[in-house]
């Protein structure tokens, strides 16, 4: 049997996320990371169902893009249920989280503190949610 190698990706191009209060969304968003809103992109093929905003991170690139949609019953994000469990951003040290932890603390968003891991491997994480309850956690194994 011949073994199969699939083809190459170069990275993650953006994450969409669908959202209860578009407004409130993209106002969170850029203020806790500094994004600057690209713009606003329909839903192809789907143009009548609503549309997202796409914001970007100008230091990184790292691109998220929110979404409103008619079909949305208002709930909030629940990572039980099928589906995105959490999204993670790796930084670079510890001392970055702990940036990050007192730049949470200046803008009154609730985390977990800075927490480190050794088993099953070493790695130290943040954890806040946004405001429809999407687990986010900066990351680091330096």
């Amino acid at each position: 049997m011949s073994e199969t190698t699939s083809p190459g990706i170069a990275g993650v191009n953006h994450v969409a996320l669908t959202v209860t209060d578009l407004d409130a969304s993209v106002a969170w968003y850029q203020r806790l990371f500094g994004m600057v809103n690209v713009g606003k992109f329909p839903h192809f093929d789907k143009e009548e169902s609503g549309y997202a905003v796409v914001l970007a991170e100008p230091r990184s690139g790292v691109v998220i893009a929110l979404h409103t949609n008619t079909g949305n019953r208002g709930e909030s994000f629940d990572e039980v249920r099928t589906g995105l469990d959490h999204l993670a951003f790796t930084v670079a040290s510890s001392e970055e989280l702990q940036a990050w932890a007192a730049w949470l603390d200046e803008l009154g968003i609730e985390h977990t503190g800075v927490r480190h891991i050794t088993d099953p491997s070493p790695i130290s994480t943040l954890v806040l949610r946004d405001p429809d309850n999407i687990q986010l956690e900066f990351a680091t194994t330096g």
